[in-house]
C-alpha cells in the first residue's frame, strides 16, 4: 500500500464500499454524536466523512486533535444510510469506517478558521495565505485561475500563435506608470526596470519576422493599488503581423468566447462578432469608455428641449458652445420617493443635486412632475418624454453642463439607477469592442497636446492625418475589450513606420533627440524593414475575477500585496543589509520631512 494515500478525498464513491483504503488529509471539522465521531478529511481534491468510535485505534488521537492537523487514516469504505446521504458531496454517498489514525504534523491553535470561511480582517488573511488559501472559495478561485490560463494556452495555439519569453531586466521607459529600477552592480549608477509590459519587445519580434506571438507575461507598475490594480500583474500579451484591426477582432473573439463560454457556468455569452462602439459614442451613451451593457439604461442629449426654455439653470448652460444636457431614463422609477433618494445620492458625491422629471397619472402636466416639469412647460416635458421612450410610471434625470466635465458623474448615475432599479441583467457575460479612441488629448495639467492611449498606435489617416488636422480630431486605431463595465485590454495597430512616429511624438512635445534616446531600438528595427503589426494584452487576473464573481483581482491571485503594496506573509519591502547596499553603489536617503 502507498505510503500516504490508495485514494484522494474527493475519488471514493458508493462502488468502493468494502474496499480497504488509506487517505491522508487536513481535519477539516469534527462532530461528536454520542459516541461516534465524524471527521471531515480534506485534501486539494475533496472531502471525504471518517467515522470512528471509542474503540477504534486512534480515536483518542482524532478526538484530540485540533482541526487543520494532517492525518494519514486507514479504513473500510462502507455506505451511509439512505437518510445520511450527502447529495452536495460528490462522496456524499459514503464513508470510511477508521481502523488505523498516524499523526503527519499537528495543527497549532489557527489564527483564522479554514471551516465556513467568516469575513476575516484583510491583514490577518494576508499574513496567513497558506491558511487563507486553504478555505474552499479561494482555493477554487486558484485553480480556476489555472485552468483558465491553460486554456488560454491551448486556443492560442490553436489559432497559430507561439509562444515566446521577453526580457524582465529591461530599460526604464518614460510612456505608463512609473517603473521599478533594479540597480545594476555590474553598471554602477545604472539601472534595469521591471516590464510595465513587453510593448517593445513584442513589436520587436513581429519586425524580426515571427508572424504571431503570445505570452501569458508578467507585468510590473509602480502604480496605486485598487480592486482591479496591483504593482505586479499577469496578461495575455500577443502580436500578430501583416494585419488589420478587424482581423485581430476575427482572430480573439473566438479565444475570448470560446474561453467564457468554458468557464461561465450557464451564464449567456455575446457571440461574435463583439458589438463595435465608438469611443466617443460610449461617453455620451454611456458616460464611460467601459460600459455595462447588462445595463440597458442609454443616456441621451436632451439639450433642445431646454434650450431657451423655463428651466434657467440648464438654459444659461445651453448658452455656451460647450453646454449639453443629457438625460438618463428611469424606467420604473416613478415616485418622488425614488427621485428624492436619487437626488440625496448625487448630493453624496459631491453634486449640487440631480434633475428629474417623473411621469405619473394625473399628477402634474400631462402626468410629468417635479420642479423641472413645472417650469419647463407641457409641450417640452411631452418631447423629452416621447424622445426617451417612456411612459407613466417612469422618470428621468438630468445631466447638465460641458460634458466633458459631468460625463464621468452621468455614467455613476446611470450605473446608480440600474442598481437601484433592478434593470442590470446578472445571468450575462457581455462583450463590446471600444473603438476609435482619440490620439491625442489636452493635458489639463500643462495646457500642451499630450498622446491619450498608447503612443505608438497608427493614426488612422497616418502622414496625411497628422499634418493635416486638428490633434484633438485624429483618430488612433485603438481597441479596448469591455465584459460586464470592465475592461479586460487594451490593444492598438502599432504604428510601423519611422517617419510617423516622429511625427507623432513630436505633436506631444517630444523632440527626435527624445524619441532616438528612449525608443531608439525600435526606431532603428523600423528602418530595416517593419511589418505591418498589432495587437493586444487581456489582463489574466481581470478575466479570472469576473468569471469567479469577485470584486477585487486579490481573491484570484495566490499570493497578492495588500492595498499598501505590502507582502504580510513574506515581510516585504524589507529593509537590506548595508553590505548589499555597499555592493550596489547605492546610500539610503531618508525621506524629507515635512
Amino acid at each position: 500500500m502507498h505510503a500516504y494515500r490508495t485514494h484522494t478525498c474527493g475519488a471514493l464513491r458508493h462502488a468502493d464500499q468494502g474496499a480497504n483504503v488509506r487517505l491522508s488529509g487536513w481535519i477539516h471539522r469534527k462532530r461528536d454524536h454520542g459516541g461516534l465521531m465524524f471527521v471531515d478529511l480534506r485534501d486539494h481534491y475533496g472531502l471525504t466523512q471518517l467515522v470512528a468510535d471509542p474503540a477504534t485505534p486512534g480515536f483518542e488521537v482524532l478526538e484530540r486533535l485540533r482541526a487543520e492537523s494532517v492525518v494519514r487514516i486507514d479504513g473500510e469504505v462502507v455506505a451511509r444510510s439512505p437518510e445520511t446521504v450527502n447529495p452536495a458531496l460528490p462522496t456524499g454517498e459514503i464513508e470510511v469506517r477508521v481502523r488505523a489514525v498516524t499523526v503527519l504534523s499537528e495543527a497549532a491553535e489557527l489564527p483564522l478558521p479554514v471551516f465556513g470561511e467568516p469575513d476575516y480582517p484583510e491583514d490577518i488573511r494576508y499574513r496567513y495565505r497558506y491558511l487563507d488559501l486553504r478555505r474552499e472559495t479561494l482555493h477554487r478561485n486558484i485553480v480556476l485561475r489555472s485552468r483558465v490560463i491553460d486554456s488560454i494556452r491551448r486556443r492560442m495555439v490553436e489559432q497559430g500563435f507561439l509562444e515566446f519569453q521577453t526580457p524582465i531586466l529591461t530599460a526604464s521607459s518614460p510612456e505608463g506608470a512609473r517603473d521599478f529600477l533594479v540597480p545594476a552592480r555590474l553598471h554602477p549608477g545604472k539601472f534595469y526596470a521591471l516590464p510595465q509590459a513587453p510593448q517593445q519587445f513584442k513589436q520587436l519580434l513581429m519586425v524580426a519576422g515571427f508572424d504571431r506571438y503570445f505570452q501569458i507575461a508578467p507585468c510590473f507598475r509602480d502604480e496605486d493599488m485598487r480592486a482591479d490594480r496591483s504593482l505586479e500583474f499577469y496578461q495575455l500579451d500577443l502580436e500578430m503581423s501583416f494585419v488589420t484591426q478587424e482581423d485581430v477582432f476575427a482572430t480573439m473573439e473566438p479565444v475570448m468566447h470560446g474561453l467564457f463560454v468554458e468557464f461561465a457556468g450557464g451564464k449567456t455569452v455575446t457571440p461574435y462578432p463583439f458589438p463595435r462602439i465608438p469611443y466617443r459614442d460610449s461617453i455620451r451613451m454611456y458616460g464611460t469608455d467601459k460600459p455595462d451593457l447588462r445595463n440597458p439604461l442609454i443616456m441621451q442629449d436632451v439639450s433642445e428641449a431646454f434650450r431657451g426654455g423655463g428651466f434657467g439653470v440648464f438654459a444659461r448652460m445651453l448658452t455656451t458652445p460647450s453646454g449639453a444636457v443629457w438625460a438618463i431614463p428611469a424606467p420604473g422609477g416613478g415616485s418622488r420617493a425614488f427621485c428624492d433618494r436619487m437626488n440625496s445620492w448625487a448630493q453624496g458625491e459631491g453634486q449640487p443635486g440631480l434633475g428629474y422629471i417623473f411621469w405619473r397619472e394625473g399628477e402634474g402636466e400631462e402626468g410629468a412632475a417635479g420642479p423641472i416639469a413645472r417650469n419647463l412647460g407641457p409641450e417640452r416635458t411631452e418631447a423629452i418624454r416621447k424622445q426617451l421612450n417612456l411612459g407613466v410610471g417612469d422618470a428621468a434625470f438630468f445631466v447638465g453642463g460641458d460634458p466633458k466635465t459631468f460625463y464621468k458623474f452621468a455614467g455613476l448615475a446611470r450605473t446608480k439607477v440600474a442598481t437601484e432599479l433592478d434593470l442590470t441583467a446578472q445571468d450575462r457575460f457581455d462583450f463590446c469592442w471600444i473603438v476609435d479612441f482619440p490620439m491625442f488629448e489636452m493635458n489639463e495639467q500643462t495646457n500642451h497636446v499630450d498622446f491619450s492611449h498608447n503612443p505608438f498606435s497608427m493614426p488612422q489617416g497616418e502622414m496625411e492625418a497628422l499634418e493635416s488636422k486638428d490633434p484633438l480630431d485624429i483618430l488612433a486605431y485603438q481597441y479596448d475589450i469591455v465584459c460586464n463595465g470592465h475592461e479586460l485590454c487594451s490593444g492598438a495597430i502599432r504604428n510601423h513606420k519611422p517617419e510617423i512616429m516622429l511625427k507623432a511624438f513630436e505633436i506631444a512635445g517630444n523632440s527626435p533627440e527624445f524619441v532616438e534616446e528612449n525608443f531608439g531600438g525600435m526606431l532603428s528595427a523600423f528602418r530595416h524593414g517593419a511589418p505591418p503589426h498589432g495587437g493586444m494584452a487581456p489582463g489574466i487576473d481581470r478575466i479570472v475575477a469576473l468569471l469567479a464573481g469577485q470584486p477585487a483581482i486579490r481573491e484570484v491571485i495566490a499570493f497578492p500585496l495588500n492595498q499598501q503594496g505590502e507582502d504580510l506573509l513574506m515581510h516585504a519591502p524589507s529593509l537590506v543589509r548595508e553590505s548589499q547596499l555597499k555592493e550596489l553603489n547605492i546610500r539610503v536617503v531618508p525621506p524629507l520631512k515635512g
